[in-house]
């Protein structure tokens, strides 16, 4: 698996940067939007939660854009972290390859 080295954008940077700042949203206004506590959105906001499948089809019917563009910075994240933990490579590297690759 190729990945770049450069992190991705979270989904919090992503959140506030691209779609609360321009809209003017704060923490509070997007939770009512959400239907949500405010501590969720604050959690979103810090890369403190991640986004589930029903977060991210609550965000795309919020912001109009699909659960698929939540869900996938969500997984570019996951594996970012997945590839540059120690721990977690360890665990990948000591995993048994049951057929050969081509």
């Amino acid at each position: 698996m190729v990945m770049t080295k450069r992190k991705p954008a979270t989904v919090g940077e992503i959140l506030v940067e691209e779609f609360m700042q321009p809209l003017g949203l704060t923490q509070a206004a997007l939770a009512k939007a959400m239907g949500v506590q405010r501590k969720h959105v604050n959690e979103l906001c810090n890369n403190r939660r991640s986004v589930t499948a029903a977060t991210a089809l609550i965000l795309a019917r919020v912001f109009g854009n699909g659960p698929d563009f939540w869900l996938n910075v969500q997984r570019r994240n996951d594996l970012w972290e997945a590839m540059h933990s120690p721990q977690d490579l360890a665990r990948i590297e000591r995993a048994t390859p049951l057929v050969n690759a081509a």
